[in-house]
C-alpha cells in the first residue's frame, strides 16, 4: 500500500500516543506524534495503579487523537490503516486502546493492525534513521522489558535471543530508587546523580556474567541481585551509623547494569556477525548506556542506532512506525476481534 496514511494509538502503560505516519516508496514519514501522560497521578503511589492508567486513557483519547489529526492537518476520513498496542502491557490499558481502534477501524471501513509493542520501540528508529540494513540487533530497555532481539525483517522476522529472568533494567532503577528515598520513576533522579559520583567506587555484581551462566544464558539478563545487593550495603552503611553517598551508589549501580547490558549485547552482535545496533525503550535514555553502549560499539566496529529520548519512552509513533512497516511489507490485517496479550511474545509482530 504505496503512499498510505497510518493512525498508530499506544496504550500499553501509562502514556496515551496517537501518531500519524505516512507511507511511501521511499520509506515512513512522522507526521504527527503527540503524547498524554498519567504518570504524574501514580507517583504518589510508587507505581503505576492499572486502573487509574485505564481511566485517564478513556478521558484522553479524543483529545490525543483530536490534537494529532490538527498538528498533521488532516482529516480523519484521509486514514488509510489504524495500528495499535495489541500487547505486552497491562491489560486494562491495552484494552482502552484496542477498542478505540477498533471502533475507529469500523467507522472507517480501514484495515486494523494490531502490533507489539516492544518490537515498536525498536521499529520508531525507522522514522529518524531510516529504513534498516538486512539484519540488526535490538536492545529494548524499559520498566518492563529488558529484550535483546535479532531482527531480519521488523515486520515479518523477529527472533528474541534473550531477556531478562526477573527485573528489567527500568524495574531495577524504580526499585534501588525507591531504596534510596528517590521520587518515582527512579531512573531519571540516579541517572542525575549518577553523573556527579564515581561509578567505580563500589564494585557490584554483573548478574549471569560468570562462566558457568554464560552457557544457559549468554543472551539472557539478570539485575536482581544487584537491587539485593545495593540494598545490603545500603544497609550496612547505615547500621554503622555512616552517611550513603548517594552520588557513588547511583553511578556505581547504574555502571554494573550498563555493562551487563553493553557487554551481553555486543557479544551477541559479535555471534551473529550483526554489524548494527538499535538501542530503544524507555530505559535507553539513561546516560550511562547511551555512553558505553557508544564506545564498545566503536571498538567493535558497530553502527550504533538511538533514537531521540522523546521516542525512546512509550509513544504513538513507535505503533505507527511499526504500522508502516507492516502496511508497507503487504502483512494481512488483523481481525476486528483482536485480542490484548499482556505477555505477548517478541517473535510475534501483530495478532
Amino acid at each position: 500500500m504505496a503512499d498510505a496514511l497510518v493512525l498508530g494509538i499506544e496504550t500499553s502503560c501509562d502514556e496515551t500516543g496517537v501518531a500519524l505516519v505516512r507511507v511511501t516508496d521511499e520509506g515512513s514519514e512522522l507526521l504527527t506524534d503527540v503524547v498524554a501522560s498519567s504518570m504524574d497521578e501514580h507517583a504518589r503511589f510508587g507505581g503505576i495503579i492499572p486502573e487509574i492508567a485505564s481511566r485517564a486513557h478513556l478521558e484522553a483519547m479524543v483529545p490525543t487523537l483530536t490534537r494529532a489529526l490538527e498538528q498533521a492537518d488532516v482529516d480523519l476520513s484521509q486514514v488509510d490503516a489504524v495500528a495499535v498496542t495489541a500487547g505486552p502491557g497491562l491489560v486494562g490499558p491495552l484494552t482502552v486502546g484496542a477498542a478505540a481502534a477498533k471502533a475507529l477501524a469500523v467507522g472507517l471501513d480501514r484495515p486494523l493492525y494490531g502490533v507489539n509493542h516492544v518490537i515498536g520501540h525498536a521499529a520508531v528508529d525507522e522514522l529518524v534513521h531510516g529504513a534498516f540494513p538486512e539484519r540488526v540487533m535490538a536492545l529494548v530497555v524499559s520498566g518492563g522489558h529488558s529484550s535483546l532481539l535479532l531482527v531480519d525483517d521488523v515486520a515479518t522476522d523477529v527472533t528474541e535471543l534473550g531477556h531478562t529472568l526477573d527485573d528489567a533494567a527500568g524495574e531495577a532503577f524504580d526499585k534501588v530508587g525507591r531504596l534510596l528515598g528517590l521520587p518515582y520513576p527512579g531512573g531519571p533522579h540516579i541517572d542525575r546523580l549518577a553523573r556527579e559520583g564515581d561509578p567505580t567506587a563500589i564494585r557490584f555484581p554483573r548478574g549471569l556474567t560468570a562462566a558457568k551462566d554464560q552457557a544457559r544464558h549468554a543472551d539472557d539478563f539478570s539485575f536482581s541481585g544487584l537491587k539485593t545487593a545495593v540494598a545490603r550495603w545500603v544497609e550496612a552503611r547505615q547500621d554503622a551509623g555512616q552517611e550513603i553517598p548517594l552520588n557513588d551508589v547511583a553511578a556505581s549501580f547504574a555502571a554494573a547494569v550498563a555493562d551487563v547490558l553493553t557487554a551481553k549485547t555486543i557479544a551477541a552482535c559479535r555471534r551473529h556477525d550483526v554489524d548494527t545496533l538499535v538501542i530503544g525503550g524507555g530505559f535507553s535514555a539513561n546516560s550511562q548506556l547511551r555512553e558505553l553502549a557508544a564506545e564498545r560499539c566503536a571498538e567493535a566496529g558497530i553502527t550504533l542506532r538511538i533514537p531521540p529520548i522523546r521516542y525512546c519512552t512509550d509513544n504513538g509513533a513507535m505503533i505507527a512506525a511499526l504500522g508502516a512497516a507492516v502496511v508497507r511489507r503487504g502483512v494481512a490485517p488483523s481481525s476486528l476481534d483482536l485480542p490484548v496479550d499482556s505477555s505477548m511474545p517478541l517473535t510475534q509482530v501483530t495478532v
